[in-house]
């Protein structure tokens, strides 16, 4: 795939302002702080598409991304950010299992801080989604930030927390365009099932 156009479309808090208008839509989600503005302005090669903020815990909606007028890429708010409240952090859940119920994603692409082992949250969240029949795609976040020796360390150990996968996860930098390529492939398979 190649991504000639992207254009933000619009933030949804509540789920009658969910988008339904028949266009594939692929759920990005990962704990806060993850990468995932810079995941879609690194695929889209623009710096602004997404709003990145060096403060995690900004995003507090579905934020809509159209992609090449053809499909959307759906934002969700990060999970386990400590310094959000609780009722914050349950209104967030609720948009998300609301979102699930609604659009019926194409699939879902969950992002991990690569850095580290998988989190218990992302943990919790990948086998949510699996009783939801949902199994998501992996993405290893911030790679750049990585050592080589690390990099084969890390996705030895992160790979086999994750019990049931459609395929191997794929290593990701926003910075360096590591796995790009592969993330843009798995786009196009995903949308060739539609």
């Amino acid at each position: 795939m190649v991504i000639k156009k992207a254009a933000y479309v619009k933030s949804a808090a509540l789920a009658e302002q969910f988008i339904d208008d028949g266009k594939a839509e692929i759920l990005l989600l990962g704990r806060s702080n993850v990468g995932k503005s810079s995941f879609i302005n690194a695929l889209a090669n623009m710096k602004k598409l997404a709003h990145t903020s060096s403060t995690p815990g900004k995003t507090r909606t579905a934020n809509y991304y159209l992609i090449n007028e053809a499909f959307y890429l759906v934002d969700m708010p990060g999970y386990g950010y400590a310094k959000t409240s609780k009722a914050e952090r349950e209104k967030w859940k609720k948009l998300i299992e609301r979102y699930i119920r609604h659009a019926s994603p194409a699939a879902v692409i969950q992002l991990i801080d690569f850095r580290h082992p998988p989190t218990e949250n992302d943990m919790a969240t990948y086998q949510w989604l699996g009783f939801r029949g949902l199994i998501p795609y992996i993405i290893f976040t911030k790679a750049d930030k990585l050592k080589r020796n690390d990099i084969k360390k890390n996705y030895k150990s992160s790979s086999e927390a994750f019990a049931i996968l459609t395929r191997p996860p794929i290593i990701f930098s926003a910075v360096d365009g590591t796995g790009k390529e592969e993330v843009l492939a798995l786009l196009d398979t995903i949308l060739e099932h539609q």
